[in-house]
C-alpha cells in the first residue's frame, strides 16, 4: 500500500529550510521559506521546530531531506555509499516518529579520498527522475560546498566537494579582504576576468591578495572587487571540475543567482552548460522517493 497521497517534503539545511506541501497529483500547492537552519534549533527542540511547519502547511506527513539527518540534526539518517539511486535513499529512510521519515546522505570512499552530501543527492537524483539530465551525466551543484557529481544508470557513482561558497564567506567577514566584499556579485566583466584568471593560472591564494593590491593602486574599482574575488574562486572551482571525465554538457543544479555564474565560468573553461532549477529537481526527487515507501 502507498505511504500517503498528501504529504509535506522539507529540504531542511544548515542555515535555512524549504517546506513544500505537495497533493495527490505530485503538484506542490503551497510553500514556504525562513531562516531556521539546523543550527539555529537547539537539541531538544526538533519536535517544535516540525510542528511549526504543520502549522503553516497543514496536518501532513512529512518527508524531511538536508542536514536534518545529520548528527547535528533531529535523528542522524547514515549514508548510503556510491553508486546510490532513488530506491537506496527510500530503503534507507530513518523514521523519527510514525509520520516522520528522513532521507539520508550519501558517502564516496575510493582513490584515497572521502566525500559526504546530505540534500544534494534529492536534487541530483530528481533530476535525472525527472528526465532533465541523461542517466549518465556530468552535474555541477553550487552551493557553501559545491558538489561535482557523475551519473551512471541514473544513480550517483562518485562525486567531490569544493568548499568555494564557504571561503567566499569567510574571505566576506574573517579576512583583510572583507572591506572590499561588500557589493553584489554579477555574473560581470569583472566575474568574467576573475574567473578566466583562475582557469588560466590556478594561483589562488596570490591572485586573493592581488584583489587589495589592484584596489589600492587603482588598478580595480572597490565596487568591482567581490565579483572578480568571486570569478577568482568559481573559476578556480570549474578548474577542479574539468579534472573529472565530463560529459559534452555539464548541468548545473540550484539557485539561478549561482548556476548563471557557474554556467558562465563553465563555458569560458570551453563546455556547454545548461542551467537546471533546484527546486524542480527537489520536488522530482522527492516525489519519487515518497512513491516508494509502503507502510
Amino acid at each position: 500500500m502507498r505511504w500517503v497521497d498528501d504529504f509535506i517534503a522539507v529540504d531542511w539545511g544548515t542555515t535555512n529550510r524549504r517546506a513544500y506541501r505537495i497533493d495527490a497529483s505530485g503538484h506542490c500547492v503551497d510553500e514556504f521559506e525562513d531562516g531556521k537552519g539546523v543550527l539555529s534549533v537547539s537539541s531538544g527542540a526538533f519536535p517544535s521546530a516540525v510542528s511549526e511547519i504543520r502549522e503553516r502547511l497543514g496536518n501532513l506527513p512529512l518527508l524531511l531531506a538536508g542536514m536534518i539527518g545529520s548528527n547535528r540534526g533531529w535523528h542522524e539518517a547514515p549514508y548510503v555509499p556510491c553508486p546510490a539511486g532513488i530506491d537506496d535513499l527510500a530503503q534507507a529512510l530513518v523514521w523519527a516518529g510514525e509520520r516522520e521519515a528522513i532521507v539520508p546522505g550519501v558517502s564516496y570512499i575510493g582513490h584515497d579520498r572521502a566525500d559526504v552530501m546530505r540534500g544534494e543527492e534529492v536534487q541530483v537524483l530528481g533530476a535525472a527522475a525527472a528526465g532533465l539530465v541523461g542517466h549518465d551525466a556530468m552535474l555541477c551543484h553550487p552551493g557553501t560546498h559545491n558538489k561535482w557529481v557523475q551519473l551512471r544508470h541514473g544513480a550517483i557513482h562518485n562525486f567531490g566537494t569544493v568548499m568555494t561558497g564557504e571561503l567566499f564567506s569567510l574571505l566576506k567577514t574573517h579576512s583583510i579582504l572583507a572591506d572590499l566584499l561588500e557589493g553584489p556579485v554579477e555574473p560581470s566583466d569583472a566575474f568574467k576576468n576573475g574567473a578566466l584568471h583562475a582557469l588560466e593560472s590556478g594561483l589562488l591564494p596570490a591572485q586573493l591578495f592581488g584583489v587589495r593590491a589592484g584596489v589600492l593602486l587603482d588598478q580595480m574599482k572597490k565596487e568591482d572587487a567581490a565579483s572578480y574575488t568571486s570569478g577568482l574562486l568559481i573559476g578556480t572551482d570549474v578548474r577542479i571540475g574539468m579534472t573529472w571525465p565530463l560529459a559534452a554538457r555539464i548541468a548545473i543544479v540550484g539557485r539561478p543567482e549561482l548556476t548563471r555564474l557557474y554556467a558562465m565560468a563553465v563555458e569560458l573553461a570551453g563546455h556547454e552548460a545548461i542551467e537546471i532549477d533546484g527546486e524542480q529537481c527537489f520536488l522530482a526527487g522527492v516525489r519519487q522517493i515518497a512513491e516508494r515507501i509502503h507502510k
